[in-house]
């Protein structure tokens, strides 16, 4: 009788894992208020008071806060200044938004490889590939896990690069017991819903530099100046406000933030102490200086050779049958349809185009990432137990125990 529930046997676990938003009464009052107060956008308290709490959270002085993580992105980078046409070094294993930020910024994305170890960028890959048109870099903080800031500035320091971190994974995480967003000349953080701290939509950019912080304040406000008239319009800016409704919902996750950022690292400790037993399956490593590691996603090595050569989607169906949600992650973004044939977009200039043939880059530990090794589990099966942990160590065990079956 088979022992898989792929092949009719009794799954690991049956019941769900937590679900995603998380919200109470507080939520519902929050929203109550301002509905009632007639301030549902301008003139509101909500969002001034959320770009001052969630700039202090990350140990910076100033916040914007905006309509998605995409734009705070985008914004950074024209609020920087950096010359259109400029390459910008980012990884190729992120979200799509890390490099169209670049292209509607009109720069030009130049994929570096990844650390093999932890998915973060490389730094000595980023040394590697600058060029004189080089003239910023996006470090991205994947699945919560801080970059490595102090090498990455160094570099920028080096060259005279601008750098915008894409903290869009990592509210609260820490290098060296510094918050990520105080590192770079901007960050750039997401609120979209499957985010640790979620209003649905919404972003936010952090800075120290008071210049920085009124320049993208006026990007995301119609181009207006703080100290100008109403109907004055100073820069091409765009209508990238956030409403009073989502900054009142976001005052309230943040609070509840830090409880459940502890309950995460927690129960990631505990299932990577599970997982490091068994061979096969590898956690990502958590460099000594990530002091604080959001946990947006917890990502695991496969090694189909130790499953008897089961590939990672049979792996991965396994997985779910057994009842443990997970999935395989991106695709390098130089391979993702998006980034092909981007001479044939009429809004981006044939100058610009022309750099972004990526037709011939190969990034090797990208590319193992991606098509053979990563594993996804989302946050909130780390607000679970530890129960819950075990149920996940169990149906890898099981898995590979009765792989035969599969096979």
């Amino acid at each position: 009788m088979a022992k898989l529930a792929l092949k009719g046997g009794r799954p690991v676990r049956e019941k769900p894992f937590p679900s995603w938003p998380i919200y109470s009464e507080d939520e519902l009052k929050a929203l109550k208020e301002v509905l009632e107060s007639g301030y549902w956008g301008i003139g509101g308290s909500r969002k001034p008071e959320f770009e001052r709490r969630f700039a202090e959270y990350h140990g910076v002085e100033y916040g914007v806060a905006v309509t998605n993580g995409t734009a705070a992105l985008e914004i950074s980078l024209r609020a920087a200044g950096i010359p259109a046409g400029s390459r910008v070094l980012m990884p190729a294993y992120t979200f799509m938004a890390t490099a169209t930020a670049a292209i509607y910024a009109n720069l030009a994305p130049k994929f570096v490889d990844i650390d093999p170890d932890t998915y973060t960028i490389d730094p000595s890959a980023v040394e590697e590939a600058i060029t004189e048109d080089v003239k910023a870099i996006i470090p991205v903080h994947i699945a919560g896990c801080p970059a490595d800031m102090e090498r990455i500035n160094s570099i920028a320091e080096k060259y005279s690069l601008v750098v915008v971190e894409d903290a869009c994974q990592a509210w609260g995480a820490e290098w060296n017991g510094r918050k990520v967003g105080s590192y770079g000349d901007l960050a750039a953080f997401s609120f979209q819903s499957s985010k640790n701290i979620t209003s649905g939509e919404g972003g936010i950019i952090l800075t120290k530099d008071r210049k920085l912080y009124e320049v993208a304040w006026s990007y995301s406000n119609c181009g207006r100046s703080m100290k100008g008239a109403w109907y004055e319009h100073f820069i091409p800016g765009a209508n990238c406000r956030m409403t009073e409704f989502q900054a009142a919902i976001l005052l309230v996750q943040l609070d509840r933030l830090p409880e459940q950022a502890e309950i995460r690292e927690d129960r990631a400790r505990y299932l990577t102490s599970l997982l490091s037993k068994i061979d096969g399956v590898t956690p990502l490593k958590r460099p000594e200086k990530v002091t604080k590691h959001a946990y947006h996603i917890y990502i695991l090595r496969y090694n189909s050779e130790a499953f008897g050569g089961l590939s990672r989607e049979a792996f991965i169906e396994a997985m779910r049958a057994e009842g443990i949600p997970c999935s395989s992650g991106y695709v390098p973004l130089y391979k993702a349809p998006a980034f092909q044939n981007l001479d044939r977009i009429p809004f981006i200039p044939n100058d610009l185009s022309k750099k972004m043939d990526y037709s011939e880059v190969s990034l090797p530990n990208t590319e193992r990432a991606c098509y053979k090794e990563s594993i996804w589990f989302r946050q909130t099966m780390l607000l679970g137990s530890r129960d819950d942990m075990e149920d996940i160590a169990a149906a890898i065990e099981k898995i590979k125990e009765n792989v035969d079956e599969i096979l």
